[in-house]
């Protein structure tokens, strides 16, 4: 009698450990990536998946967004400036099976690409263009890793530069630069303002010599502006015709 209970409790534990070794579960965002004795199969899932214990074996491959941070990297610009970059990488599996089979370790293999392509790229262009034009190197370093990644089965989602760090010695000089560039154009903006208002001199000049009570007008606005002022000294405009009606100026004429 003891040895049918041991025999029956002998099935029953194989049998658990029969559908514990067969039966797999797999969530939403999960594929099961099959090898029968060592060859692949396909890919299943999501939901439940039954296996052959031993026979077969199974990969999970997530597919949901993967972010990296690609740590930072010593670029020598175009122009010769030395700086450091950093980046944040995100990636998703499109293609488990090749994802799997063709990559020994996809995310290693992503991480250290994304490494070379940004100091390439960044390499090529000037400083300048590192801080001005972030988009636009971000766009160029996406489109190369996910040319080359698809043969892996991973789409290159988005990269982003983080931070460009440059030493002590460059920031003075970008400072140095930027307060130049601010004199610069302060000194055009002042040119311009003469320029502009010369302009209007010689033009209100014009209007006031064709009518020469306009310029009696002007005499009258500057003494209420003088007087409006509380002066001790006051300057008032004669002129040069009223001079001519004087008794002795009319005398000295003939």
């Amino acid at each position: 009698m003891m040895l049918e209970y041991l025999t029956y409790a002998s099935l029953a534990v194989i049998v658990i450990l029969f559908l514990a070794s067969a039966i797999r579960i797999l969530r939403e965002y999960e594929r099961g990536v099959i090898f029968t004795l060592g060859r692949f199969t396909g890919v299943k899932g999501p939901g439940l998946i039954i296996l052959i214990p031993v026979v077969q074996q199974m990969v999970k491959a997530d597919l949901r967004v993967m972010v990296q941070v690609v740590p930072p990297q010593d670029v020598i610009s175009r122009d010769n400036v030395p700086v450091k970059v950093n980046a944040v990488l995100y990636f998703r599996i499109v293609d488990p099976e090749r994802a799997i089979i063709k990559v020994g370790d996809f995310m290693a293999a992503t991480s250290q690409l994304a490494q070379t392509t940004l100091r390439s790229v960044l390499g090529k262009h000037e400083l300048d263009e590192m801080l001005a034009e972030r988009d636009r190197l971000n766009s160029d370093i996406q489109e190369i890793l996910d040319q080359q990644t698809d043969v892996w089965g991973i789409k290159v989602t988005t990269i982003e530069i983080k931070d460009i760090d440059l030493n002590e010695t460059m920031v003075r000089a970008i400072a140095k630069q930027a307060e130049a560039e601010r004199l610069r154009r302060a000194k055009v903006i002042n040119a311009m303002g003469e320029q502009q208002a010369a302009e209007k001199l010689v033009e209100a000049g014009r209007t006031l010599a064709q009518e020469p009570q306009a310029m009696q007008l002007r005499y009258f606005a500057a003494l209420h502006d003088i007087a409006g002022e509380r002066s001790s000294t006051v300057v008032f405009p004669l002129p040069m015709d009223l001079l001519g009606h004087l008794p002795g100026r009319r005398n000295a004429a003939t």
